[in-house]
């Protein structure tokens, strides 16, 4: 197993929010004998498995109760792990710490998710803490490069791979999505707000109808991080979930850039790609 940053102090904060990933980060580092606290978010962290850990819940916009407890708890490493709907600023209830900051955050929140999350983690930077990510405290959980299933990728698979990868490369400055499906070297869903699971969801839906006319068993989903983003956050996610959908939109199989996509469940993810004759890639950066 590959160790943790050597820098990392010891207990790490993981601001956690919803899916299998702030569990995942939490038993990587148990094994590697640092203490993780959770700080779950309310509404979006599964009650019932942070019972596990030692953990404090904390909301959205109490900035000002999150750094206290943060304190408390002796986290001066913290890492944002786990989805979250992006509330509208008017949803947020904000205490006094984040009112003295809101200049920052109404600026955070003008962008996209990349840009809300960086912004958030440079106020918490400016009070002390120190943002790390998953590359320093749990390297294992990302997707190795090359091909972990049994079935690999054709000369087809690999044209829509490299196309894949280009259509992201130019929409990343734009904070739009990190995941796009290519079949027989056409572009036919970029991700959006939705997410990956929708995006498959909608591919699988064209298929129905008709708009995608080329045989099951072609295409890839291809996921990369965005060209401007902070790798310390929101990193490009698969696991069985994905291969599900993957395999209800008929296509080949799945290809993302190694050592910056977070692989849920590993064991399980490849599993249900080799019964489905599926591929999984990890390209190179």
């Amino acid at each position: 197993m590959t160790s943790a940053a050597p820098n990392v102090s010891s207990p790490v904060g993981i601001i956690a929010g919803g899916g299998a990933m702030p569990f995942a980060v939490a038993d990587s580092l148990v094994a590697q004998g640092i203490e993780p606290v959770l700080f779950p978010l309310r509404g979006a962290c599964d009650a019932a498995r942070v019972e596990k850990f030692r953990h404090r819940w904390i909301s959205v916009g109490q900035l000002g109760r999150a750094m206290r407890l943060f304190r408390e708890e002796g986290c001066r490493d913290l890492v944002f792990i786990g989805t979250l709907v992006r509330p509208s600023l008017s949803e947020v209830r904000l205490d006094f710490k984040t009112l003295r900051l809101l200049g920052n955050v109404i600026r955070a929140f003008r962008g996209g998710d990349d840009h809300l999350l960086s912004g958030v983690g440079r106020m918490l930077e400016q009070d002390g803490f120190r943002m790390v990510g998953i590359k320093d405290v749990a390297p294992d959980l990302l997707m190795p490069e090359g091909c972990v299933t049994r079935a690999a990728p054709g000369d087809a698979a690999a044209g829509d791979i490299e196309r894949g990868r280009k259509v992201l490369t130019a929409l990343g400055p734009f904070d739009i999505g990190q995941a796009a499906v290519v079949i027989d070297g056409h572009v036919v869903a970029v991700e959006d707000i939705e997410g990956t699971d929708a995006l498959l969801a909608r591919v699988a839906r064209l298929r129905e109808d008709g708009r995608i006319r080329a045989a099951s068993g072609r295409g890839v989903l291809v996921k990369m991080p965005k060209s401007s983003q902070d790798l310390r956050f929101d990193l490009p996610t698969i696991g069985p979930r994905t291969i599900e959908g993957v395999a209800a939109a008929g296509l080949a199989g799945i290809a993302v850039m190694a050592g910056n996509t977070l692989a849920a469940e590993p064991q399980a993810m490849i599993e249900a790609a080799d019964a489905r004759y599926l591929f999984v890639i990890g390209v190179p950066a």
